[in-house]
């Protein structure tokens, strides 16, 4: 090892330590420094040699450990060549005698597999000798059908190459049954089948349900289930053409045909009929026939269904001349609603005599100028309807029997593809959706038409407030009610059907309907006939215009009210008993796929179309109330209310004026007397407006007047800049704040904000200084908490008004 002070023959002490154990002798500056420098270095020359004489001496002992190790490794590879060649020795007879017994293990598991293995055919051709015996012997005297049966259906349990290989040919046959044991158990099928067939058939003729079912149950046995399948349903659906056939020759016999709900019911029973057998037969096939396989039933009924479905259809559409009816339907030329749009048209007085709503009246007379009889139409979409939604909810209940039992029940209903490809879902869609959807339309646009044709304005309306009002609020026409309760008919009916198809057309022309001829025969109405526009240029309009247009103002508000209710009783669950929601009602009735949400969508769409247009006619219609009748109004109150009022006036003057007037007494009657004057005004304007409209219209309709009341006020203020003293500046303020007062009274304190740059402007007037600086610093150190409608120069301007 080194000697001590050194590493790998470096010096130990660091540099800067070396530095700083000895002076420099490049920086000494006197001989002393320079001696004692040279001194330093032989001090340190000493050292160093001194240490690399150490490292020397040592050198002669590092070789000789080295020598050792060389010689300790020699020895070690020795060692372990001797070692690997004992081990060798010794494990190579071991691994032989490993080897050796893993092969006679191998070969005793190959003989004991071929013995399990022979003993295995030997089993099964033991059991298949055994069936085939029993087969034969099963068929002979007993004719014991289910054993034979059974004998075969353990015989298919055998596999085919035992059952045609060799040795079973040699060991099955026997003297009473020669053949190959395919060839018998072939040969027995065929006459089991044949067998079971004419029996199941006899039994059918017979009515006889339990041999029915005995010889149903025993085609599987045999291998024949797409036979015993394919009989069976024959039989149920001769039965379903049976019962089908018997129920129209029924209803033909007298007039049940030509009246009520025949034909409807008559495809209702077909529907039922099959569900039960669906539903009461499925257990048995399945559980005899295998899952799934009561599909294949399904079918072969489906297209029985087909059949007679289409009978009663095509039956229904001549008995209903559904075709003609459709020809009138669609030529129909909706001559009143034509005219009515027309710029020369002129209102033909048509009396009120019964709701346009089919039943409404005792006549039950067809509709003039049409040929077409609503109530007959109205009978035929009931029927229609009702045979739509028979229809969905069979094809529900199919859906759900066809449906993978494996599937989760959280997964959307699919339709299967025996519904949408049979012939008896596309008969529905030409002969029941495609009329129910044209004729709905007819339906629903002749009603409006009818409404209208026969609607009425409430009567005993009066603008003098002394005088009572006949009726009760709201004050609409007849024709919403009319054209709302059809609405609601129209489509609970749609909704009935189930049919995404039919909510898909109906719905939106529902919509058509009301925004075009609906809201179009209303905004004509308040155009041309109702119009609030003063008959002489300066004056006012007549009250019977007047009221007639906020009639119509209230009509849309509420027809737009009712529409939403009707919407969101479709849309909302019904409540349970515990307080809580129950499922969705739109879920049930549509639960193929997404309908459910694109009905609810498409309802969505219909009230918010309806919505968005009746409030834009709404505000349209409130704007010319405000131009036409409150602004013109209005104009002289604030005339009169103001009149005579001077804000420049000191106390003496006052007093005079109270003493010339005979008012000294009743010095608050004269600070009153501005807001008792805009008060009294107010009203007389206000409140009739108020009685007939509607709260929200009103409220829009003082919503306006207060903004515009507002600007006149502001305008006013900034008038009287030079023109009022402190004491006209408080008048002021308390006048304007009764105005204000009387405009928002009746708990729409809402209205006080249209005023507030009026009652800052008036605040900042009569504020004292001292109060006006600390909102000032306020405002600098950024802890102002008022919130001002008014910017800086318009609040120095209010400052400056009594100055001025």
């Amino acid at each position: 090892m080194p000697p001590p002070g050194l590493t790998n023959g470096n010096s130990a002490l660091h540099p800067s330590e070396e530095t700083a154990a000895s002076p420099n002798i490049y920086e000494s500056s006197s001989l002393a420094s320079i001696r004692a420098s040279l001194s330093a270095l032989h001090t340190r020359d000493a050292a160093i040699t001194s240490r690399l004489q150490a490292l020397i001496s040592s050198q002669a002992d590092l070789s000789r450990e080295l020598g050792r190790l060389d010689l300790l490794r020699a020895h070690l590879g020795t060692q372990v060549i001797h070692t690997r060649d004992i081990s060798n020795g010794m494990l190579d007879s071991a691994a032989g005698t490993a080897s050796h017994l893993s092969s006679k293990v191998k070969e005793l598991d190959l003989e004991k597999k071929r013995v399990e293995e022979t003993l295995g055919v030997v089993e099964q051709v033991a059991e298949l000798k055994a069936c085939v015996q029993g087969v034969v012997g099963s068929m002979g005297a007993p004719q014991d059908w289910e054993a034979a049966a059974g004998y075969i259906a353990r015989a298919s349990k055998i596999p085919n190459y035992i059952i045609e290989g060799n040795f079973a040919a040699r060991i099955v046959p026997s003297v009473e049954v020669p053949d190959a044991p395919g060839i018998t158990i072939e040969n027995a099928k065929e006459s089991l089948c044949g067998l079971f067939l004419r029996e199941f058939e006899k039994a059918a003729e017979e009515g006889d349900g339990s041999k029915i079912t005995r010889f149903f149950k025993l085609f599987p046995l045999i291998g024949r289930e797409d036979t015993g399948l394919e009989v069976y349903g024959r039989y149920v659906c001769q039965g379903v053409a049976a019962r089908a056939r018997g129920s129209l020759r029924e209803g033909t016999k007298g007039s049940a045909g030509k009246d009520g709900f025949f034909y409807a019911n008559a495809l209702t029973r077909l529907f039922e009929h099959i569900a039960q057998i669906v539903d009461g037969h499925g257990g048995l096939v399945e559980r005899h026939y295998g899952q799934g396989k009561m599909v294949k039933v399904i079918e072969r009924l489906q297209v029985e269904a087909d059949v007679q479905g289409g009978i009663v259809l095509d039956m229904w559409g001549d008995e209903r001349s559904v075709d003609r009816r459709l020809t009138d339907v669609k030529s129909y030329p909706f001559s009143f609603l034509v005219h009515s749009f027309l710029p020369a048209q002129k209102n033909m007085g048509i009396s009120r005599t019964n709701s346009p709503a089919v039943g409404g009246g005792t006549n039950g007379r067809v509709s003039e100028d049409e040929g077409v009889d609503m109530k007959e139409i109205d009978g035929l979409l009931n029927e229609t309807a009702m045979m739509l939604g028979r229809w969905s909810m069979y094809s529900r209940f199919l859906a759900g029997k066809c449906r993978d039992p494996d599937e989760s029940p959280e997964e959307l209903l699919v339709m299967p593809d025996l519904l949408t490809k049979s012939a008896l879902s596309r008969k529905i869609s030409a002969r029941l959706t495609s009329p129910f959807n044209a004729m709905s339309t007819f339906f629903f646009r002749r009603s409006v038409e009818k409404a209208f044709q026969l609607d009425e304005s409430p009567a005993g309306l009066t603008l003098n407030p002394s005088r009572p009002l006949d009726g009760t609020a709201p004050f609409i026409i007849s024709a919403v009610d009319d054209v709302m309760y059809i609405v609601n008919t129209v489509l609970q009916r749609s909704l009935a059907t189930s049919l995404r198809e039919v909510i898909a057309s109906v719905v939106p022309n529902i919509s058509r309907v009301l925004g075009s001829d609906f809201i179009g025969m209303i905004q004509r109405k308040m155009r041309d006939e109702s119009y609030p526009k003063a008959v002489i240029q300066g004056g006012f309009p007549p009250e019977d215009k007047i009221i007639a247009f906020i009639v119509l103002i209230n009509s849309l508000e509420l027809a737009t009210e009712y529409l939403s209710r009707i919407v969101t009783t479709r849309l909302s669950p019904a409540e349970l008993p515990n307080g809580s929601k129950g499922p969705n009602p739109l879920d049930e009735m549509f639960p193929f796929g997404h309908d459910s949400t694109f009905v609810k969508n498409t309802l969505e769409n219909l009230n918010s179309s309806f919505a968005s247009k009746t409030s834009e006619l709404v505000a349209d219609g409130l704007q010319v109330m405000f131009e036409r009748v409150v602004k013109p109004r209005l104009r002289p109150v604030l005339s009169e209310t103001f009149r005579d009022v001077d804000y420049s006036l000191t106390e003496e003057d006052l007093a005079d004026i109270a003493r010339n007037n005979d008012t000294d007494d009743d010095q608050e009657m004269i600070n009153d007397l501005v807001a008792r004057r805009f008060e009294h005004s107010w009203e007389a304007l206000m409140k009739p407006i108020q009685r007939i409209m509607t709260p929200k219209s009103f409220a829009a309709l003082l919503d306006s007047t207060a903004k515009y009341l507002s600007k006149v006020l502001e305008k006013r203020i900034w008038g009287f800049s030079g023109k009022i003293n402190a004491l006209g500046a408080q008048r002021m303020e308390r006048d304007f704040s009764g105005i204000i007062s009387a405009v928002a009274r009746g708990g729409r304190y809402g209205i006080r904000d249209a005023f507030a740059r009026v009652t800052q402007v008036s605040m900042l007037v009569n504020m004292e200084e001292d109060e006006w600086e600390a909102i000032n610093e306020a405002e600098e150190e950024g802890d102002e908490e008022m919130a001002w409608v008014l910017n800086e120069e318009e609040r120095r301007r209010a400052r400056m008004l009594v100055r001025g």
